[in-house]
């Protein structure tokens, strides 16, 4: 069988009925990834309160994404948007021969030498953050300039920052054929704000949306998951494994899924460690 190329074309690719926009829309979307501040901007949106009808979430795979965000996107989000009459198109990444191409499936092809999620050093130090610019950022992107925005005449994308993380907002860089918003921030919204907002609208609150293998889980979230999902940790045990014994075969040294330089089983072992946050998810650039 052939290797699929690294380099692959990405484009949308429907994870349920697709709801295409208007063809006279303006070009106005919201990076929309399933968790509380990306909600919080579906429900803005219902209510007239911000103007973007077209929200695009940019799936890094079933296989990948939490499996509770899927559920409430699909259960939840996508038939609230549509008695709205707001669009969630369903984006993902597509390999050349237009297959489409999921993180976990990139993690596990054995021709990968760079790992593309921020897997923790030897100290605990974070390794590079590909995946949001592989599967989200560049996903969505090219989803943009197919549907007109250039240089000339950018796109603006809404992203899901609230005040009490307005640090991330400077994080961000725009690509040339986008202009980037921060709808919670012109509101002053807090994240408890958005859970507010959520309830009033009588829909659920979303779960932390991530993949269930991330990095940059606390603590708390890989107790959780050890606990209420065995076979997802026992997955994540077994990425962290498999990309170990790469690495091994290429001379480098270990990396781990935690910061405490230790596999993960024995890691989220101690009920003692702190329970300490790390980089959020939720507003869609990344794992949302």
């Amino acid at each position: 069988m052939a290797t699929p190329q690294r380099n692959d074309i990405i484009s949308a690719h429907p994870t349920e009925p697709r709801e295409e926009c208007a063809p006279d829309e303006a070009l106005r979307v919201i990076s929309y990834g399933g968790g509380v501040q990306s909600t919080a901007l579906l429900v803005l949106a219902a209510a007239g309160r911000i103007d973007y009808r077209t929200f695009l979430f940019s799936n890094v795979g079933d296989d990948s994404e939490n499996p509770a965000s899927v559920r409430y996107i699909h259960e939840v989000a996508s038939p609230y948007a549509r008695r709205h009459g707001i669009s969630i198109v369903h984006l993902q990444k597509l390999r050349r021969d237009g297959t489409s191409e999921t993180l976990w499936q990139r993690l596990h092809r054995p021709d990968t030498r760079s790992i593309p999620i921020p897997v923790r050093m030897a100290n605990g130090a974070p390794g590079r953050r590909n995946c949001t610019a592989d599967f989200k950022i560049r996903v969505i992107g090219k989803w943009l300039k197919q549907h007109g925005a250039t240089a000339d005449n950018p796109a603006t994308v809404g992203v899901g920052i609230s005040v009490d993380e307005i640090h991330r907002a400077n994080r961000r860089r725009s690509e040339p054929h986008e202009e980037i918003s921060y709808p919670l921030l012109d509101l002053e919204l807090r994240r408890e704000d958005c859970v507010r907002l959520i309830e009033e609208a009588e829909l659920p609150v979303p779960p932390k949306s991530s993949c269930f293998f991330c990095p940059f889980h606390t603590v708390g979230e890989w107790r959780q998951l050890r606990k209420n999902d065995p076979e997802l940790f026992a997955k994540s045990q077994e990425l962290e494994e498999v990309i170990n014994a790469r690495r091994a075969a290429l001379g480098r040294d270990a990396v781990y899924l935690t910061r405490y330089g230790i596999p993960l089983g024995d890691a989220i072992y101690d009920a003692s460690r702190e329970d300490e946050g790390d980089a959020s998810c939720d507003s869609g650039w990344c794992m949302t």
